[in-house]
């Protein structure tokens, strides 16, 4: 083993891996192509203002998991945490907010500092999608159906729940906020360390915690329902309707407030039980404020992030892998002799040109046609090109059936085609 090592919480996704990072990914575009999203990528790397105004300066992100550092100019930057800030940057940088609806949405790695555990990295991946221009609640309803297509097409759909909340506007959290400190303060003896240190600064998040004690003293808390505007009761109640109708069943969560500043109005999240306790799988919601927060003009925007690593853990769990996507290679070509292996090359490309565009690993090395059939059945390929120098002279080639019982048979160079049809 060499003794370098990659960092904690930052992993290589090996080479057995990757295929099924393929097709989730893969599944994902899918769905969002279909729904008329369209691919943005931002830079890894982005101002620490951006996020320290986006995201909060008093969530636990930026206050405790961020990977921030001076460059050589003294400038302060951070690894992304999350996607919406950044694309958010994006698009007012370029002009996309401006009288247009987006519909956008990206992939890639985020960086947190956190204590690493199954499904939580410090280099973790995101897919997410984020549209502005649009304040009305069928665009919420639009992005949850659409998550809640990619998860039946995934097949676990059965194993998650989604739950809703509204947040109201910015000034009905604010009278929230105020009734709430005010009752905690009254219990304050009573709460646990996290709820304490975000009694002041961050006091919404109190209502997410994972501490019993501090649930119970909730229980008499003032509740958020009785503060919000009309407005948002309207706009969710709308929400709801529309996801009713097209049969996406939901549970109202009144102490979802989700784990950052910038959302108003409509908060979700999918959660599941099969994955112990990393159980959100996607979370997102509406956050009209955060574009002028950044300085743009005021402009409704809402979407979503899921964490991919834990998707493909619920994946795991259920077993709802296709089998098939491991086989890279659809056919292993075989070589014995100085000429066949000059011919090897022309006819592998000729076969790669079909139509069906059929994966093709040719050996390469050398070996005796025993080893090479070896590395035939290895590479999963369903059938074996066997080309000798005999066979090169005649522009013929062996097929060789690796994975049925059909005899091994002879064909002509340019009658290939018809078996990757």
């Amino acid at each position: 083993m060499s003794g370098l090592q990659s960092l904690r919480g930052m992993n290589d996704i090996l080479p057995t891996d990757s295929p099924l990072w393929q097709y989730l990914e893969g599944q994902v575009k899918e769905v969002l192509d279909q729904y008329g999203y369209r691919e943005i990528r931002m830079p890894i790397v982005e101002s620490t203002e951006l996020f320290a105004r986006g995201v909060g300066e008093h969530t636990d992100v930026v206050e405790k998991e961020m990977y921030t550092f001076l460059d050589r100019n003294q400038e302060s930057l951070t690894l992304r945490p999350e996607g919406t800030a950044g694309c958010v940057r994006a698009a007012l940088q370029h002009g996309l907010t401006h009288n247009q609806v987006q519909r956008l949405w990206y992939q890639g790695p985020m960086f947190r500092y956190e204590r690493p555990q199954k499904g939580r990295y410090r280099q973790f991946f995101q897919i997410g999608a984020e549209t502005f221009g649009v304040g009305s609640p069928d665009i919420d309803a639009e992005l949850i159906i659409l998550t809640h297509r990619l998860f039946k097409k995934l097949g676990v759909s059965e194993s998650l729940t989604l739950h809703l909340n509204t947040l109201g506007s910015s000034e009905a959290r604010a009278r929230f906020r105020k009734a709430l400190v005010d009752y905690l303060e009254g219990v304050k003896d009573k709460l646990d360390e996290d709820s304490l240190r975000r009694l002041y600064v961050n006091p919404m998040r109190i209502l997410d915690s994972k501490s019993k004690t501090t649930q119970a003293l909730l229980d008499s808390a003032p509740q958020f329902k009785d503060f919000i505007d009309e407005e948002s009761v309207e706009h969710f109640d709308r929400l709801c309707e529309l996801l009713t109708a097209a049969g996406v069943t939901y549970v109202v969560n009144p102490r979802l407030v989700r784990g950052l500043d910038y959302y108003t109005k409509t908060v979700f999240e999918w959660m599941t039980d099969a994955l112990g306790a990393q159980g959100t799988v996607c979370g997102g919601g509406r956050y009209d404020g955060l574009i002028p927060l950044l300085g743009g003009k005021p402009t409704p925007a809402s979407g979503f992030a899921m964490g991919v690593d834990r998707l493909l853990l619920l994946l795991e769990a259920l077993e709802v892998i296709p089998a098939d996507i491991y086989n890279t290679v659809d056919v292993y070509m075989v070589v014995a002799g100085e000429q066949a292996e000059l011919a090897a090359f022309k006819l592998a490309e000729t076969v790669r040109s079909l139509p069906s565009k059929p994966r093709l690993q040719m050996n390469c090395g050398g070996g005796s046609f025993k080893s090479q059939m070896k590395k035939a059945d290895k590479s999963g390929a369903r059938c074996a090109l066997i080309l000798g120098d005999d066979e090169a002279a005649q522009k013929v080639v062996q097929v060789k059936d690796l994975r049925g019982e059909s005899e091994q048979k002879t064909l002509a160079w340019d009658d290939l085609a018809e078996i990757f049809a």
